[in-house]
């Protein structure tokens, strides 16, 4: 049997880069079916660049202080990916809002990660609006990417409870390890073929209802 290529990831990111560090060390393992090829960011500052230098991963930083309004430097970014021969692109951070030309470039090939069981909580914010609201239940939400902000097919979704003790900083640390677990989950369904977007709608094939590959939910916690 033929042993299938592994799909060409790049990453978007803006800061520090804790997820995509996530789908790095997930790539390491040769049996994952995708490996992590370039890293671009819009800041020269950000931490991630130099995450993904240590392993040895071509980084890009395509500032948009160079172009000439968004829709300019997202097609630099394009230009980026397609140097780089990325088939799947995910966004980890990336705090910008991408125009709908170069959404619709890579309409199914792209994913982001939220901290916020969509479609709750949209933007920014979301942990604060979280315990704002009074929710017992947080989390996070990989979705295709669309025109929409933070609007997409939802691929998988991860879990935690809120607790009364929590703060805006404790709950988005308790979610931000959920997410670290969710994003290669989530990866590995695309670059497999058993995640697709159709119709405005995700698509699983080959997926079982209690894999635990669309959903997490973490232990619970005693209420202090």
């Amino acid at each position: 049997m033929t042993k299938r290529a592994r799909k060409r990831v790049a990453v978007l990111i803006s800061g520090r880069g804790s997820n995509m560090a996530s789908l790095i060390a997930a790539a390491i393992d040769p049996s994952f079916p995708a490996e992590i090829v370039g890293v671009i960011s819009n800041r020269a500052d950000a931490r991630g660049l130099e995450i993904a230098g240590a392993h040895s991963i071509a980084t890009q930083v395509v500032s948009a202080r160079d172009y000439d309004g968004r829709e300019a430097h997202d097609a630099a970014i394009h230009e980026a990916l397609s140097g780089m021969k990325a088939e799947i692109v995910c966004l980890a951070g990336y705090m910008r809002l991408l125009s709908p030309e170069f959404v619709q470039k890579w309409k199914g090939r792209m994913i982001n990660i939220h901290p916020a069981l969509l479609p709750n909580f949209r933007g920014l914010d979301t942990h604060a609006r979280a315990l704002a609201t009074g929710v017992r239940v947080h989390g996070c939400t990989v979705h295709f990417v669309t025109p929409e902000m933070d609007d997409g097919p939802i691929i998988a979704q991860a879990a935690v409870p809120v607790l009364i003790s929590d703060t805006e900083e404790t709950l988005g640390e308790r979610v931000l390890k959920m997410e670290h677990r969710l994003y290669p989950r989530a990866l590995k369904l695309l670059a497999e073929g058993r995640a697709r977007m159709s119709n405005g709608a995700t698509v699983f094939t080959n997926v079982a209802d209690e894999s635990g590959e669309i959903a997490i939910v973490s232990p619970g916690e005693r209420q202090r």
